[in-house]
């Protein structure tokens, strides 16, 4: 048994022919894919943004109830390991920069072996003492993503290509092997939007102003000129990361491993490019333009002719699928559900409904027609705690500030392992900013609003969503505070009898 997960990073829907027929995107080699797979129309992030979305696929369970952005936890069971113990090598090539950061520790290890491209973003690997020149920009510039570039003479260079070449190589020489799952991960198409100028030209983009090639992370300011600009480096770096995802689909048929393969592309969220008010992602509501992401999966024995699924799905589901494709038990802690049963053309029911969002934004619920968003009643957004067992966040140790509140104890209900609580203080830095744009709750008939641009109001609509709301982050084992952090603390208490409904917690050790 063979399996191979393609992982794009930030790569929206809506820009790929086989959601949008009209996008005037080029990406002629995820088409070709769809077309030759089962193409998933209701599948939706876990947790998000990046690594909190790699921690969902290692271990099949949602985090961004319980923490933000941090490493594998020491009571994590992921898949890999899993795989280990029943002799499926695991490989993974990556060009993801933020595997190498504070905040992002033990996900390559968990791999039987692992290789990692280097140059994107803010990866320490160009070193001068002297830094760059300031120059004129809108959005953001890294400073080091200024000096890795100075290595990108030709297009063969950048990360994407490196990526896709080293998997092809890794096929070469694996070619006649069994039993193994290869993850190739590219960090492309998030930003830093950087290409090789025949890239971009494909889009006929005559922007002359300041160099604008990375979100600015906050409502839009910039000139609309400069925003259609974004847009178009943003497609570029689509179609340069789909040009190399056809010649690794190419060499995935040379070594006649195209037709035993399972093989999986998707993505771990999307992005905002001037679309509902802002750029970016992670700090206001979870539209769907940032949620509801790409999902193909090519299934060996099955018919894979592009047919579209309404199964509501998520990346949790990846993990249970993968454990299942290899006659592997998942745990009892994994919360995804096996998707080889619907891939088979099995009658499915599929999920009623689904939870999802990132750590101390809102609780968001879908239930295949209506989407609601709820929102922290509090500006401070507390009472909200991050439980793991290694303190550390997106480029930071989480806590120091505040050390003096800081508990320990066994607070999680699925392992006994001791964890600290650790007060969710606002900013934890970065591009995760406070509540404001967060303050109202919303609720769209995603039939007839896919892109969720006008909110409805309808009481009883509302009080049946709050209700599986309460549901399913009950089924995601989320902290009690939780409920009280988005005011459902008394509707939590009727619907479970009493306040901590069976979650009975240690003494502090």
């Amino acid at each position: 048994m063979k399996a191979i997960l393609v992982l794009m990073d930030s790569l929206n829907r809506e820009y790929l022919e086989a959601y949008n027929p009209d996008t005037h995107v080029l990406s002629p080699n995820i088409t070709r894919f769809s077309k030759e797979s089962h193409v998933f129309d209701n599948y939706y992030v876990g947790s998000a943004p990046c690594i909190p979305a790699r921690r969902d696929l290692l271990t099949g369970r949602l985090n961004f109830l319980e923490r933000g952005w941090g490493p594998v936890e020491a009571y994590d069971v992921s898949i890999n390991s899993l795989m280990k113990e029943r002799n499926v090598y695991s490989h993974i090539i990556t060009d993801h920069c933020h595997y190498m950061d504070r905040g992002g520790e033990n996900y390559l290890q968990e791999y039987n072996t692992w290789d990692y491209i280097r140059g994107q973003e803010y990866d320490p690997w160009v070193s001068r003492v002297t830094q760059p020149a300031d120059f004129e920009h809108l959005g953001t510039v890294f400073t080091q993503y200024e000096l890795n570039r100075t290595k990108f003479v030709h297009e063969e260079d950048y990360p994407t290509p490196r990526t896709f070449s080293a998997a092809c190589r890794w096929l070469e020489e694996n070619r006649d092997e069994d039993d193994f799952f290869l993850q190739v991960e590219v960090f492309d198409p998030h930003e830093p939007f950087d290409t090789p100028r025949e890239f971009v030209d494909l889009y006929d983009d005559t922007y002359t102003g300041p160099r604008f090639d990375c979100s600015s992370y906050h409502e839009v300011t910039e000139p609309e000129e400069a925003i259609e600009h974004l847009k178009k480096k943003y497609s570029a770096c689509i179609t340069m990361t789909d040009k190399w995802f056809g010649k690794f689909l190419d060499k995935i048929q040379e070594l006649g491993l195209y037709d035993d393969t399972m093989i999986i592309m998707t993505t771990d969220h999307g992005h905002l490019l001037g679309e509902h008010g802002f750029t970016g992602k992670n700090y206001m509501h979870a539209y769907n333009r940032l949620t509801n992401i790409p999902l193909m999966i090519r299934m060996p024995g099955t018919e894979n002719s592009g047919q579209h699924e309404k199964h509501l799905a998520q990346l949790i589901d990846i993990s249970a699928t993968l454990l299942d494709y290899f006659s592997i038990d998942k745990p009892a802690a994994m919360q995804g559900e096996s998707l080889i049963g619907l891939l088979n053309d099995a009658e499915s029911e599929g999920e009623k409904q689904i939870v999802y969002g990132w750590f101390g934004g809102t609780v968001n619920v879908f239930d295949g027609k209506h989407a609601y968003f709820r929102a922290p009643k509090r500006e401070d957004n507390m009472p909200l705690y991050h439980y793991c067992s290694m303190p550390t966040t997106l480029l930071k140790f989480l806590g120091p500030e505040v050390a003096d509140e800081i508990e320990m104890g066994r607070y999680l209900p699925y392992t006994n392992f001791p964890v600290y609580k650790i007060p969710g203080y606002f900013p934890i830095g970065g591009h995760f900013k406070s509540t404001k744009h967060i303050r109202e709750s919303l609720l769209f008939d995603c039939e007839n609003d896919y892109y969720q641009e006008n909110p409805i109001s309808d009481p009883k609509i509302e009080k049946e969503m709050v209700q599986k709301l309460i549901e399913m982050m009950i089924w995601a084992d989320a902290p009690v505070e939780q409920f009280e952090r988005i005011g459902l603390k008394e509707q939590y208490e009727l619907y479970c009898g009493n306040p901590m409904a069976g979650r009975e917690r240690a003494d502090d050790i």
